[in-house]
């Protein structure tokens, strides 16, 4: 199909790479995806696009040149050298935001914008996860019900860190039952069968760099134009939680007036939202894997305070993140 825009993926074969293959599989054929091999990967391998057979190609300016769309899914270093053989006029869309600080980046949540004006923008650079499913959730609540205030305790799944977080908690989990050393490479510190406010000293990305991230990328979302006035920036804490994959969220809101869970539950369920009333189990981080946009329930008022409710929170973080990147490539393609 000789008008298919040509794309290239780097990083096809991490955890986030393979989402973004299966979304552009169902959704976007009017993509020609290519895939590329990000640091540590074995280019040449063979796989399979969609239903397709293809061959992973390595990360060169050759393979690049030809692509309207080139998707960054892989390690920091892999998009830094992706960004230098990248051309003028391609159009890059950042999962791993890398390319947040370049002057020409734009942050991109599509599934919280109102509009799809690119303002010729080339550097997409997706949102944290975590901050598109509480601007999605608190722009919504705010809408209908104004809030006074906000606080959320956000429990980060070991897949944040990609496929070496998930296997370090995996080796811990056989480790500790084994009585044998734990690895620590990833959170320099026992992950499994614990919580971590902070991780070890050692730690290649400490736990308040993705904090910062989160709140930096929540207010740019929160502020973005819509109806009525903006929600206010809650108090946020991320804790490091035992999980493989999904966040979690602990949600307490004041409102200006509360109007009850019966009404907040109906106000809330739209679009991207799923609202799990009182009469159905509540959410789960597990239960909402491989499903789009977040869901929300366990909703009750807080019996100190008859202004304020508890919200219970979870998204598939790499579905949302991917979702995001595909939506904009369907602007672009």
């Amino acid at each position: 199909m000789a008008n298919r825009l040509k794309a290239v993926l780097v990083g096809s074969d991490t955890l986030l790479g393979r989402e973004v293959r299966d979304l552009v599989a169902t959704s976007v054929p009017s993509l020609d995806l290519r895939l590329i091999a990000a640091e540590g990967e074995q280019a040449g391998t063979l796989t399979r696009q969609g239903e397709e057979p293809t061959v992973v190609e390595e990360l060169t300016a050759e393979n690049l040149a030809d692509a309207s769309i080139v998707f960054l899914a892989g390690s920091s270093d892999s998009t830094r050298k992706a960004l230098e053989l990248s051309g003028d006029s391609v159009s890059i869309i950042d999962l791993t935001y890398a390319a947040e600080e370049r002057p020409d980046a734009r942050l991109r949540a599509p599934m919280i914008e109102s509009g799809s004006d690119l303002d010729g923008a080339t550097v997409h650079v997706i949102a944290d996860p975590a901050a598109i499913a509480l601007a999605l959730f608190l722009r919504r609540l705010q809408t209908n019900d104004p809030i006074r205030r906000c606080v959320i305790d956000v429990l980060a799944p070991a897949s944040e860190r990609g496929a070496s977080g998930v296997e370090e908690l995996q080796n811990q989990t056989v480790s500790l039952l084994s009585f044998k050393k734990m690895p620590r490479n990833i959170f320099d510190a026992q992950l499994s069968f614990n919580l971590l406010a902070r991780l070890g000293e050692e730690a290649p990305v400490a736990l308040e760099e993705t904090e910062l991230r989160i709140e930096r990328h929540l207010a740019t979302l929160l502020s973005l134009p819509g109806d009525g006035e903006d929600a206010p920036m809650p108090s946020l804490r991320v804790i490091q939680a035992p999980v493989f994959h999904g966040y979690s969220f602990s949600a307490w809101v004041q409102f200006e007036s509360s109007p009850g869970t019966e009404a907040i539950e109906s106000s809330l369920a739209a679009g991207a939202i799923e609202v799990r009333s009182s009469e159905f189990d509540p959410p789960s981080n597990v239960g909402q894997a491989g499903q789009s946009g977040i869901a929300v329930g366990a909703i009750a008022p807080d019996r100190n305070d008859a202004e304020a409710c508890w919200f219970w929170i979870v998204a598939d973080n790499l579905r949302l993140l991917a979702e995001n990147a595909v939506a904009v490539a369907k602007e672009i393609a």
